[in-house]
C-alpha cells in the first residue's frame, strides 16, 4: 500500500533533486544539464541575485507576507474548529461547515473576479457603499495601502474552513470523560476550551506551525501572480514572482534554479530550528 506513494515522492521529489546542478551551471538547453559548462565562479547566480538592486524588496516582502499568513493562518481555523465543537446543533454545524470548505476549491483566478465585484475602484461593492456616503473611491487593489491586507485575508478566507479539519480531527480523539469530569467540578464552556480542547490538540498546533516554518519562503506564488500589479510590486514582489520575471521570462535557469536552492536550505534551516525548540516542550515532529 505505501509503494504508490514512495514511487511518487522518489520519482517527483527526490531524483529532481539531480536539476540543482543547474545552478552551478551555465546551463543551456542543447548541452542539457550534464554537459553545460561550469558558473565561474561557482556561485556567480547567487551573488548574481544578492547583488540585485531588488535583493532586499522580494526577501522582505516574503518574510513579511508568509509571517502575516502564518500568523493570521493558524488562529482562525483554530478558533473556526473550536465554535464548530461546541456547536450542538448538528444540521447547523454541517451547513457552516460546508460553506466554509467550499472556498478552498476555487481557483484564484475566481476569488480574483470575487475580490474585483467587491474592491475595484469604478464598479467595485465596497466603493459604491463609500461614494453613496459622500466619500471618493479607495484603490483598494493598486495601493500598496491595502493591497496585503486584501493578500492575507483573502488567503485566510480561502482556507479556513479546510484548515480547520485538522484541528476538528484532532478534537475527537480528546477522551470525553475529561469534559465530563470538569462538568461535575462545575467548569464551563470556556474552561473546559482552555483546560481540555486547547492542551488536547496543542502537538497538532506545534507540527502545523513547523511545517508552515518549513515553507516560509513560499508566500503563494498563485495568488500574489494573480493579483498584483506593477503598482504594487513595492509591497507584493517576492521571491518566486522576481525568479518567474527575472529567471524564466528571460530562460536564465541558473538564476532560476539558484534562488530555488537558496529558498529550500532557508526553508531547512527554519524547519530544523523550529522542531529543535519544539522539542523542548516534548512535541517534535521526529
Amino acid at each position: 500500500m505505501l509503494l504508490p506513494g514512495l514511487i511518487y515522492f522518489i520519482m517527483f521529489k527526490y531524483v529532481p533533486m539531480y536539476g540543482i546542478l543547474i545552478a552551478f551551471k551555465e546551463f543551456n538547453f542543447s548541452d542539457g544539464i550534464l554537459f553545460s559548462a561550469w558558473a565561474d565562479p561557482w556561485y556567480k547566480y547567487f551573488q548574481m541575485f544578492y547583488e540585485s538592486p531588488y535583493f532586499s524588496q522580494v526577501l522582505t516582502n516574503t518574510f513579511l507576507i508568509s509571517f502575516y499568513k502564518m500568523v493570521f493562518g493558524i488562529i482562525p481555523p483554530i478558533l473556526f474548529a473550536i465554535l464548530l465543537n461546541e456547536c450542538r446543533i448538528r444540521w447547523f454545524k454541517s451547513f457552516i461547515q460546508t460553506l466554509a470548505y467550499m472556498p478552498h476549491f476555487l481557483s484564484w483566478v475566481i476569488i480574483f473576479g470575487i475580490l474585483l465585484a467587491f474592491f475595484s475602484e469604478n464598479s467595485g461593492l465596497i466603493n459604491r457603499w463609500i461614494q453613496d456616503m459622500g466619500g471618493n473611491p479607495i484603490q483598494f487593489l493598486t495601493s500598496t495601502q491595502y493591497f496585503r491586507s486584501i493578500l492575507i485575508g483573502s488567503d485566510v478566507w480561502k482556507d479556513l474552513g479546510w484548515g480547520a479539519i485538522i484541528y476538528l480531527a484532532a478534537m475527537t480523539s480528546i477522551d470525553p470523560t475529561l469534559y465530563e469530569a470538569a462538568k461535575v467540578d462545575g467548569a464551563g464552556r470556556f474552561r473546559m476550551i482552555w483546560h481540555i480542547t486547547l492542551p488536547g490538540i496543542r502537538s497538532v498546533m506545534v507540527m502545523l506551525l513547523i511545517l508552515k516554518l518549513g515553507h516560509v519562503m513560499d508566500a503563494g506564488f498563485d495568488q500574489i501572480y494573480i493579483l498584483y500589479n506593477i503598482q504594487v510590486y513595492e509591497v507584493a514582489d517576492i521571491l518566486d514572482t522576481w525568479v518567474f520575471r527575472t529567471g524564466l521570462h528571460q530562460l536564465n535557469f541558473s538564476l532560476a534554479a539558484a534562488v530555488g536552492l537558496f529558498k529550500s536550505l532557508i526553508g531547512m534551516v527554519l524547519i530544523l530550528f523550529s522542531n529543535r525548540l519544539a522539542k523542548r516542550w516534548g512535541e517534535g515532529i521526529w
